[in-house]
């Protein structure tokens, strides 16, 4: 389907759409001015990205933002779920989306607040050259600060050195107080509000248990809520998350995502199956089937050789051979904890399945947690400067005496074990197209650097063809 069809049967949408979003500045005023939310969002929604469309489904029907408290300011700060949820960035932000909203806005919509969207939150924003350094890391990498306070007890590790340019964690008043207590401020990239029936962990650390926690947590930190939120409007808020479905929908060069036998899109995405281990690779699965490597089967009708030189043919059997690849193409998985650590040599054979193993999905359908390498301070082919590093020394346990240096703890904040350092949950991987940057700290700023990533971290091989149709696979998801 031409692009240009594709735009205007999305125009009506996309301009109901565009208040989410946009700021205005009244002229002679000086004055940014925050357009309104719309007043519903529909039962199916749409928005162009940078590779094509990405659409919504909304199983809730038309809904009332006004009576939806995932729409609602429940806290001080003017801060909405929506406002680092939006539906054009695959219910999560962007550095493009917030760039447009800091200059049109001097700064100052709500999604810059210093308690989290800032290095740190005494930061200068006292102008708007002040702000532009403050929300360094919001504006370049979408990274809002989490600040996590370290275990009270069954601590396995120490902080040795901090190396941190924003000055938060060596700072007493936010940061550690000593080597083993206190606050530790890392850097992450919020997670999409959509396609979370499929999530088998919560947040990039899995520190809460359930939505309705991390919904009022969120409020209290994030929206710096006086109090505690009711039940009944935590309920509002995760009622409407939990009814999204959110897929790439069309693709610039291949057209339409579910044509010609293929089933991109979030209509079938909406009827796939999952239970926590379906198809787990380490014999987990509550079904007891075996694990099936082929974990994507959306675009196998188009893995055959184009009969045409048309683009959009050319394009769509780049998907399909990419997801072919991402299903069966074999190498060596190394040096992963949470998955090869009981495992000869610490390696085992495997494909881009062997972890995103739930059907369709692509996230890891148990809460396991696992360290690729690219926390570390130079993980292959990615600029990490932008982070702090945190030298740890474990104290106890197998790993005692240990040195890990990381530009975040991960998983290790939370349980405060050592082998848990540096350990992040598997992602969703639908709707990545309009989520860029991509991993936990926006390392990637594109898929290409992703596939780029795995290749060099695992000697995989690739050539420039297959670097290319893994990139076409996993935008048109």
């Amino acid at each position: 389907m031409p692009q240009t069809v594709l735009t205007l049967s999305l125009f009506r949408q996309l301009i109901a759409l565009a208040g989410s979003i946009a700021i205005l500045i009244v002229p002679g005023s000086g004055q940014a001015q925050q357009v309104s939310t719309p007043v519903t969002i529909d039962s199916g929604i749409s928005n162009t990205d940078h590779s094509g469309v990405i659409s919504t489904l909304n199983a809730m029907g038309p809904t009332s933002t006004a009576t939806n408290a995932f729409f609602q300011s429940l806290g001080t700060n003017g801060r909405t779920c929506f406002t680092c949820h939006q539906p054009q960035n695959g219910w999560t932000i962007t550095p493009n989306d917030l760039t447009r909203r800091f200059n049109a806005s001097l700064g100052q919509d709500p999604v810059f607040r210093p308690v989290d969207g800032a290095t740190c939150p005494d930061a200068d924003v006292s102008t708007q050259t002040a702000r532009l350094a403050a929300y360094s890391l919001l504006l370049d990498k979408a990274l809002i600060r989490v600040e996590e306070t370290l275990p009270d007890t069954g601590l396995e590790f120490k902080f040795t050195k901090v190396t941190d340019q924003y000055n938060c964690t060596t700072n007493t008043k936010f940061g550690l107080t000593s080597p083993t207590s206190g606050d530790v401020s890392v850097y992450r990239r919020i997670l999409p509000s959509t396609n979370l029936r499929f999530v088998s962990a919560l947040m990039w650390d899995g520190r809460y248990p359930t939505l309705a926690r991390q919904a009022s947590d969120a409020t209290l930190d994030h929206a710096q809520a006086s109090g505690i939120p009711s039940d009944g409007l935590i309920q509002s808020i995760v009622n409407f998350e939990s009814a999204l479905t959110t897929a790439q929908q069309a693709d610039n060069l291949a057209g339409t995502l579910n044509i010609l036998g293929a089933q991109g899109g979030p209509g079938f995405l909406s009827q796939v199956a999952f239970q926590p281990g379906i198809n787990d690779a380490s014999g987990r699965d509550p079904t007891g089937r075996a694990f099936n490597r082929n974990v994507f089967s959306i675009y196998a009708a188009w893995d055959r050789a184009p009969l045409t030189n048309d683009p959009a043919e050319l394009q769509r059997n780049a998907i399909g051979r990419g997801e072919r690849l991402f299903n069966t193409r074999q190498f060596t998985i190394n040096n992963v904890a949470g998955l090869t650590d009981n495992a000869r040599g610490n390696q085992i054979q495997g494909t881009c399945s062997t972890c995103h193993d739930t059907p369709n999905v692509g996230n890891r359908s148990l809460p396991d947690f696992l360290d690729i390498g690219v926390a570390g301070p130079n993980p292959p082919g990615l600029d990490v400067s932008y982070l702090p590093v945190f030298q740890l020394t474990c104290t106890s346990g197998i790993q005692s005496g240990q040195q890990v240096s990381t530009t975040d703890p991960g998983r290790a904040l939370v349980t405060g074990a050592c082998a848990d350092i540096s350990r992040f949950k598997v992602p969703v991987l639908r709707g990545l197209a309009a989520r860029a940057p991509y991993f936990h700290n926006g390392a990637a700023d594109n898929l290409g650097q992703v596939v780029g990533f795995y290749d060099r971290r695992f000697r995989i091989g690739l050539n420039p063809q297959e670097r290319a149709d893994l990139q076409a696979f996993l935008q048109a998801l």
